[in-house]
């Protein structure tokens, strides 16, 4: 156990250095469920893995998180750093920001799509709320290769096809992508 600066001591699980200080790393803000989201999301993206819990030390944090109580969560998905801070209710997730994730085949999208989107809310053109309120964009990769081959008219097709999907459909934007 290595204590960290401020009120909170981290609980390492194999990662000697739990906070990853580089380039930007998303921060999270929950209320209270900052371990369950890390764990949930973790279980959603592959080679993914929580590398630190931080508890509360030395008295109650001033968010209001009692003394032992999970402050704190580093983890990552799919090798970038992320940061889940159970900061209390002051702070709720918008549309302002998502994240976007990008399976090549139709049983990803199925797997990540309906993993995220249990217990929360299907936007549409790819978009979802999830159980935290979390918004992700589940974009198939098809959608990517179009806009770096450039081709303006297949970009047109795919884009308009991608605007009338809730769930998006790997096949039909392919078939838009062709032509």
């Amino acid at each position: 156990m290595t204590t960290s600066t401020g009120r909170a001591t981290e609980v390492e699980q194999g990662d000697p250095t739990p906070i990853q200080a580089r380039g930007a790393t998303p921060c999270l803000w929950f209320d209270g469920r900052a371990q369950e989201a890390a764990e949930f999301y973790c279980g959603v993206f592959p080679d993914s893995r929580i590398t630190a819990v931080h508890l509360v030390v030395g008295g109650d944090h001033p968010s209001g998180v009692p003394e032992g109580e999970v402050l704190a969560v580093s983890f990552e998905l799919e090798g970038a750093p992320f940061f889940a801070l159970n900061g209390g209710p002051g702070f709720p997730f918008t549309q302002a920001v998502s994240f976007q994730t990008y399976p090549r085949t139709q049983a990803e999208l199925d797997a990540r799509w309906d993993a995220l989107v249990d217990g929360g809310q299907p936007v549409q053109c790819s978009w979802l709320t999830d159980r935290f309120g979390l918004s992700w964009q589940v974009i198939p990769r098809v959608y990517l290769d179009v806009l770096q081959a450039g081709d303006q008219e297949a970009i047109a097709r795919v884009e308009a096809a991608l605007l009338q999907m809730v769930k998006p459909d790997v096949a039909t934007l392919e078939a838009a992508a062709r032509g």
